[in-house]
């Protein structure tokens, strides 16, 4: 928050420098305005004496505090108070006055009422002041304004001038305030209250900015593009609401607002009805954002709030993810949050979506991988012994005994290298579908859903069936040649296996977008493919590792029968893969 200019009687002070640094100018731009003001020097000089009377009153009415720490300020208190604090550096003379008031009490800011006064005694002067600083109700509290050194009336011309003035700095994105104040004699009064905000004297206007961050308006369009949508609720003027939400995209030019007296008349249906046309809500109380969150539960929504005052604290409450601000957020507001955003950066919430659901889509490329190939496991085993009962295949070394397609040691090996390795690398895998591209899923939508489930039993059923048809290529007598026992056959089938679901892991990243799409963003899983390999092969032809899982060696040729008879799984995929492209452009295409 950086106080940018001060708009007086006489005139307007731009002062220059932002963020908390209690460094910059003030730039004089005296004007004609006040009834019988001369221009020159003498407008100049009570363009300043009106100028450090705002900013005197300004941080007087202040609990705010800057200081600095390991070679940044930081502040301690509101950041739109500590703007003024920071704006007193920047005009000479002012802090050296303010050392001479000493606070006597203080009627705190509520939203109620808009406003905040303290009583301070110069020591000097012997008399006592009521500062205040508010919202444009502050003009009703008033009676006169300063002129230079002087008090004059405040007539309706003068009221109608400051009102635009308001209106113009609002709609230049500023937040404004005033800033007035009333000598109080001894004995007036033991402390400032509700009674003596009256017959005020108006300082002056000035113009806070808190300019939006560079990255929070491609964080909107992010976020919108996600099916997210972004709702501004603050309690600043209404045009300067509209002007940053319009500047950060989160309405367009001309697009209705909510107001916390529209919000005060409406029932709760008729507020449902509201939250799902309007996003942005200005001059409301802390109340009203509670029903706001409410109102979006009830109509189906899953509502993230942020905030950093104890008023947000409800809010945050019962919103289904409550974000405090880490850095200007109260105790209160984070001990009913649920998550603490640790850099205030409405970006990095955009950020956290977009990797929650690279991570969701992880769990999901996990299961689907692990599921499809247990599956192609059970389908081997269990219809391989069914065929094997069939054609009355027997066991050479056992003739009692039919012949089973896979080993229990077999079937271990194939658990352990690709259950683990590769299964493991995909939990790494980076975004291979254009995740925030998508809606929202809903709440009570499984994970694991019907086209899911569907993929899964289609990919494990395929799988087991190359796997025993390959075994039945290389059966004695069958069509490749060199197979003269079923240890061959059965050896091929178990290679043939391993190697499908490799090419089941590469299928797998993604449900729409084909495996050649982004295929080497993840070396960690290349680099688990290619030991699962070395391993198989080390099985198959190290002849220790031969005698402990029955195995045989295998050719060259048979190696590629193998592969072959193996990718089937992961050509079937791509034209599955390629429907879906096909069905979902017809669907989005324009008519």
């Amino acid at each position: 928050m950086t106080l940018r200019t001060i708009v007086t009687a006489f005139g307007r002070v731009e002062l220059s420098g932002t963020g908390y640094a209690p460094e910059g100018d003030a730039v004089l731009v005296p004007d004609e305005r006040g009834k019988g003001v001369t221009t020159g020097t003498d407008a100049a000089e009570d363009l300043l004496v009106e100028a450090r009377l705002v900013l005197i009153g300004g941080t007087v009415a202040n609990n705010a505090t800057i200081c600095e720490q390991d070679g940044q300020w930081v502040v301690h208190g509101d950041p739109t108070e500590a703007a003024f604090v920071v704006a007193s550096n920047k005009l000479g003379e002012v802090t050296e006055r303010i050392g001479h008031y000493e606070r006597r009490a203080e009627a705190p800011f509520t939203s109620e009422r808009r406003m905040m006064s303290v009583l301070a005694h110069h020591d000097d002067r012997a008399e006592s002041r009521v500062f205040t600083k508010g919202a444009d109700v502050l003009l009703d509290r008033c009676v006169a304004e300063r002129h230079g050194e002087e008090v004059v009336p405040l007539d309706d011309a003068a009221r109608a001038r400051h009102l635009a003035v308001v209106e113009a700095l609002s709609g230049e994105g500023y937040r404004t305030l005033g800033v007035a104040y009333r000598v109080v004699h001894e004995g007036e009064l033991q402390g400032p209250d509700g009674d003596v905000e009256h017959d005020l004297v108006l300082a002056g206007v000035v113009g806070i900015i808190d300019p939006p961050r560079e990255e929070a308006r491609a964080a909107v369009a992010a976020a919108h593009r996600a099916g997210v949508r972004t709702i501004m609720i603050t309690g600043d003027h209404p045009a300067t609401a509209r002007r940053i939400a319009t500047d950060l995209g989160i309405i367009t030019e001309g697009q209705r607002a909510g107001t916390g007296v529209e919000l005060e008349h409406l029932s709760d249906d008729a507020l449902v009805d509201l939250v799902r046309e309007v996003s942005v809500y200005e001059r409301v109380a802390p109340h009203h954002k509670l029903r706001i969150v409410d109102a979006l539960q009830r109509d189906g929504h899953v509502v993230a709030m942020t905030g950093d005052g104890v008023n947000d604290a409800p809010a945050l409450k019962s919103a289904d993810i409550g974000i405090a601000m880490g850095i200007t957020g109260t105790e209160v507001t984070k001990e009913a949050s649920r998550m603490i955003l640790g850099d205030d950066n409405f970006a990095t919430i955009v950020a956290a979506s977009h990797r929650g659901r690279i991570l969701f889509d992880n769990i999901g490329k996990f299961l689907r991988y692990m599921m499809s190939s247990n599956l192609g496991e059970v389908v081997t085993v269990f219809f391989g012994i069914v065929l094997a009962g069939l054609l009355g295949l027997r066991d050479t070394a056992n003739p009692d005994a039919l012949v089973v397609p896979l080993l229990a040691t077999q079937i271990l090996w194939i658990n352990m290298v690709t259950d683990s390795v590769p299964a493991l690398a995909m939990g790494v895998d980076p975004e291979i579908d254009d995740v925030m591209a998508r809606p929202p899923r809903r709440p009570d939508r499984p994970i694991l859903d019907r086209p899911m489930w569907a993929r899964i039993v289609f990919t494990g059923t395929l799988m087991g069936a190359v796997t025993l048809l390959t075994m039945d290529l290389f059966l004695p007598g069958g069509l490749i040649e060199g197979s003269e026992t079923f240890d061959t056959a059965r050896t091929a089938g178990f290679t043939t296996l391993v190697l499908a679901q490799l090419l089941n892991a590469l299928s797998s990243r993604s449900a729409a977008q084909s495996s050649f799409h982004r295929m080497f963003r993840n070396p960690w899983l290349w680099a688990a493919i290619g030991l699962v390999v070395v391993l198989q092969v080390v099985v198959v032809h190290v002849p220790v590792m031969q005698q402990a899982f029955t195995t045989v060696g295998l050719t060259g040729m048979q190696w590629l029968i193998c592969l072959a008879m193996a990718s089937v799984v992961l050509w079937a995929q791509e034209v599955v893969k390629l429907a879906h492209r096909m069905r979902d452009r017809r669907r989005t295409a324009p008519v």
